[in-house]
């Protein structure tokens, strides 16, 4: 499975597979990288946590590019942490575009940026409407939708592919990382932020 396809599940993020990120089979992984020794990463959380990980042999780098909101529309793929709110709308935290023709994770999942969040990935429907609070679009996914509102200055990036020398000690990095039954953690991809950003995941 390629990453593109993998981050949309938890990226679903979601990028990114469509269980709860509390799942103990899944570990959602946001740091620095520590160390990479051939397929043996090593990524060292905000609290000086280090994971350890064993890449497969075709792991592959995804890069989150920033994009102008404008590049959402009516159609358009997209993958969104958010939190909802008391009227059933779900308040923007991030929102990362899919290639075209790219859909993976759809559905609504719990997302562990903060207490309450939810991810969603589901296909823009209906228009994109504009006010001073923000945009405001309908995502629908099998078995149901949300409406989201995206605030001003809220990160949007798209994920472009990016390559294995990109990733050095020091990175910021989010990885979606499944239990490899031993008590060890594996994945097949990286997710970076251009230009050394944090990914917003």
């Amino acid at each position: 499975m390629k990453f593109s396809y993998l981050i949309g599940g938890a990226l679903a993020l979601a990028l990114v597979m469509p269980a709860s990120a509390q799942d103990t089979q899944r570990k959602l992984l946001r740091g620095v990288v520590a160390t990479l020794d051939g397929q043996n990463l090593t990524v060292k959380d905000k609290d000086g946590q280090v994971t350890g990980v064993s890449l497969s042999p075709d792991w592959n780098v995804r890069v989150m590019v920033p994009i102008g909101v404008e590049a959402i529309h009516t159609g358009s793929f997209i993958g969104t942490a958010h939190v909802p709110q008391a009227d059933g709308t779900g308040r923007s935290m991030e929102v990362h575009v899919f290639p075209p023709g790219v859909k993976s994770g759809e559905g609504e999942h719990d997302w562990d940026s903060q207490a309450g969040a939810k991810m969603t990935n589901g296909t823009v429907s209906g228009q994109v409407t504009a006010d001073a609070n923000g945009r405001e679009l309908t995502l629908s996914f099998p078995g149901g939708s949300r409406k989201i509102v995206i605030p001003p200055n809220v990160p949007i990036v798209q994920l472009t592919p990016g390559q294995r020398a990109q990733i050095k000690p020091g990175i910021p990095v989010f990885v979606v990382a499944q239990s490899d039954g031993k008590g060890g953690w594996k994945a097949n991809g990286i997710a970076i932020g251009q230009d050394g950003a944090a990914p917003p995941m």
